[in-house]
């Protein structure tokens, strides 16, 4: 771990203020900073401490929603009793997440801003573009397992690793951040970036920009819903491939769909056009099938990863299945229902 400078501002304007957009980085939980630090992966000069700030807040939104302060921890999140109750889809995907230990410490906005778990991207010794523009991949011709499907360029094959944040995606979150520029409000499936020619970057967040809140809509998907996560092993393990999905189901028909996936791409995946093969239809395997190939459609695999594309399939039609019959996924009972 280098040298660097720290500074511990009170409000959101000394914060934005404090760092200096190319040598900053924002600590809040350190569930992953410190561990990047720690492998000289992560190599700020500058490490600006925001937890004095006033984001620790679940508030309720005009017109319905919750407003999640971006302090606001993935326990204290993911139990409070407004999520639970409307948004249940996500308390599920982050109880499937980590352990709670890690989720004690965690923030939301943290949990957003979390980087790959793929090998090459640790270790420092190894070539990765998303690390070191320009070394190459690593993983492509490698040993490449846990990374992606859907999305990938010649450049990268990483797999974003939050759960929270597949949920996020189907619920069609948006993300409020603050920056040099003044604040401004980011889709959720405008956050995180496809690799393409720069896997370096994670997201569109702009230099010195920090995230302040996650706001979710009205409509949780509270009856029709499940978080399917699929991995090597029930606890303490990334996805492999996930699957968030919320119906909404009027007189036996599929009124609104969304599904997202995890563990598949360089962010959460979701596509509209796969979706909207379900709407007005009875829920079925007929059904599910066309929405699973529009979902896969140009999904690659790798020589150790290729497994993904069927794993894939068979968890999206076991997803909504479990969510149009309103029996969603036990995140204490991990055995698949």
């Amino acid at each position: 771990m280098i040298r660097f400078d720290y500074a511990r501002p009170d409000s959101l304007p000394d914060a934005i203020r404090a760092g200096t957009p190319d040598r900053a980085a924002f600590l809040a939980g350190g569930t992953n900073l410190i561990d990047l630090m720690k492998e000289n992966v992560a190599r700020p000069l500058e490490v600006i401490d925001i937890n004095r700030l006033p984001l620790r807040e679940i508030v309720e939104l005009d017109g319905g929603g919750l407003r999640l302060g971006a302090l606001v921890t993935n326990s204290e999140t993911a139990y409070d009793d407004r999520v639970q109750e409307r948004y249940p889809m996500l308390a599920s995907a982050i109880l499937a997440g980590a352990s709670p230990q890690l989720r004690n410490a965690a923030t939301n906005g943290g949990n957003l801003n979390q980087r790959t778990r793929c090998y090459y991207f640790y270790d420092v010794d190894t070539p990765c573009n998303k690390r070191s523009p320009g070394q190459g991949c690593g993983a492509i011709g490698g040993f490449n397992r846990v990374h992606a499907v859907l999305g990938t360029s010649d450049q990268c094959i990483a797999t974003h690793p939050s759960d929270m944040c597949v949920a996020l995606a189907a619920l069609a979150a948006e993300v409020q951040v603050a920056g040099p520029d003044g604040t401004r409000t980011i889709a959720f499936a405008d956050y995180h970036r496809l690799p393409g020619d720069e896997p370096w970057a994670d997201n569109t967040l702009r230099p010195g920009e920090i995230v302040t809140a996650i706001d979710l809509p009205p409509e949780g998907f509270a009856s029709n819903y499940t978080y399917l996560k699929l991995r090597d092993r029930r606890s303490y393990a990334f996805a492999l491939v996930s699957i968030a999905v919320g119906l909404r189901i009027e007189e036996g028909r599929v009124a609104e769909a969304r599904i997202a996936m995890g563990g598949v791409a360089h962010k959460p995946w979701r596509r509209r056009e796969a979706e909207e093969l379900l709407i007005g239809r009875e829920p079925g395997d007929a059904v599910f099938a066309a929405a699973v190939e529009a979902l896969l459609a140009g999904a690659v695999g790798q020589p150790t990863n290729a497994f993904k594309i069927e794993l894939g399939r068979r968890g999206i039609v076991r997803a909504l299945t479990q969510a149009a019959a309103g029996t969603p996924q036990s995140q204490t009972d991990k055995r698949i229902a």
